[in-house]
């Protein structure tokens, strides 16, 4: 009689290829209307954080949905500004103008071990 393979830890498997010291590159899109107050903080301060914790290692699309309605269906955008991290995984989404730099770092899983692997 055949036994079954382990079960794997997938979870682990996840946390072992994040910390592989492979640079990951971070996709962002940023949902804005318009040239509004809180659009242009939450172009700002998303700026700011790429250019300090990953600097060299993410791409940010900014897209305005006065001008391209249409992405709202396609990301399900339900509030703006917001901003969807599309990579690495988990996809994760963040509604308001970013300005909560603590609380967004903890939801992107920012720190100085993923500055020091961006910018080497």
């Amino acid at each position: 009689m055949k036994t079954k393979p382990p079960i794997k830890d997938s979870t682990a498997e996840f946390e072992h290829m994040l910390d592989n010291g492979k640079q990951q590159v971070y996709i962002f899109k940023l949902y804005v209307t318009g040239k509004r107050p809180q659009s242009l903080r939450a172009i700002e301060n998303i700026k700011d954080i790429c250019d300090k914790y990953l600097k060299g290692c993410y791409t940010l699309e900014v897209i305005d949905l006065y001008q391209q309605p249409q992405h709202a269906a396609i990301d399900q955008v339900v509030a703006v500004p917001m901003l969807l991290k599309e990579q690495p995984l988990p996809v994760r989404r963040f509604v308001g103008d970013l300005s909560d730099t603590k609380r967004l770092l903890q939801g992107l899983r920012l720190n100085n071990k993923t500055r020091e692997q961006c910018v080497s």
